[in-house]
């Protein structure tokens, strides 16, 4: 007979084969221990422990911290965006991940625990990171003479490249981690949900940017142009480049 938290306790214990984790075998065997939980006299209970007592200890510390998180957030984002409607058109995008990390979990047969809420949240980053930058690229295409109609086409082209390319090479890096029993759920997590969201960023950013501005699409910015090189002065006539004396 043991103590714990101050009360006499018996403890079970065992081992789990390998790629099972623990929380998923003990939610599995926790329904099944129903029967015997309710014919269990007064002062008598049952308590899970372990990995799982562990695990849900870290969601809680998430929970807790995960106000704060999104504030930090969201701070950040208004001063790189410094307008509250681009802020939410960033934001709106983040659970776009959900459906790709859902359909990655289910087709890899991982669970959804503690590593992989941090996969998600992680995610999360990623894809407004992307959106940060295409709603970036709009809004100086914008400012340098473009209508907002040819800004959104514009500057999803130019950076559909990038933005893929930065996707693959993360998901390229997740894949020695795809095989983890315990870091294998948050690998899955940020392959699957950030490769559906970024075809999905490309395609529902730019119309979700259209409908929101849909009553200035025709606007243009002021046509910002660069200013000219001052030439320097030889004998009162300006003096000519170097490439168009050499012709």
């Amino acid at each position: 007979m043991w103590r714990r938290n101050r009360d006499m306790a018996i403890t079970v214990r065992t081992d789990v084969v390998d790629g099972v984790q623990a929380p998923d075998v003990t939610n599995q065997i926790w329904p099944k221990l129903k029967d015997i939980r309710d014919k269990l006299e007064p002062a008598y209970r049952i308590e899970p422990g372990g990995a799982f007592e562990e695990s849900a200890k870290g969601n809680a510390s998430i929970f807790i911290l995960f106000p704060v998180m999104v504030m930090v957030m969201l701070t950040l984002l208004m001063i790189q965006l410094q307008s509250f409607s681009r802020l939410t058109l960033v934001f709106l995008t983040a659970p776009l991940g959900i459906v790709g990390a859902s359909l990655g979990l289910n087709v890899a047969n991982q669970p959804f625990g503690f590593v992989a809420l941090l996969g998600l949240i992680a995610l999360a980053g990623m894809i407004m990171r992307n959106t940060v930058i295409l709603v970036d690229q709009i809004e100086t295409d914008v400012a340098h003479g473009l209508t907002r109609r040819e800004a959104i086409v514009e500057a999803t082209v130019r950076r559909a490249r990038p933005v893929v390319l930065t996707a693959l090479a993360a998901i390229l890096a997740m894949i020695p981690l795809s095989r983890s029993a315990f870091w294998g759920p948050m690998a899955i997590t940020i392959m699957g949900g950030l490769f559906v969201a970024t075809f999905l960023t490309l395609l529902y950013l730019p119309g979700l940017y259209a409908l929101w501005f849909r009553k200035s699409l025709e606007e243009s910015g002021a046509g910002e142009q660069p200013a000219a090189a001052p030439q320097h002065q030889v004998g009162g006539q300006p003096a000519f480049p170097l490439a168009e004396a050499a012709e």
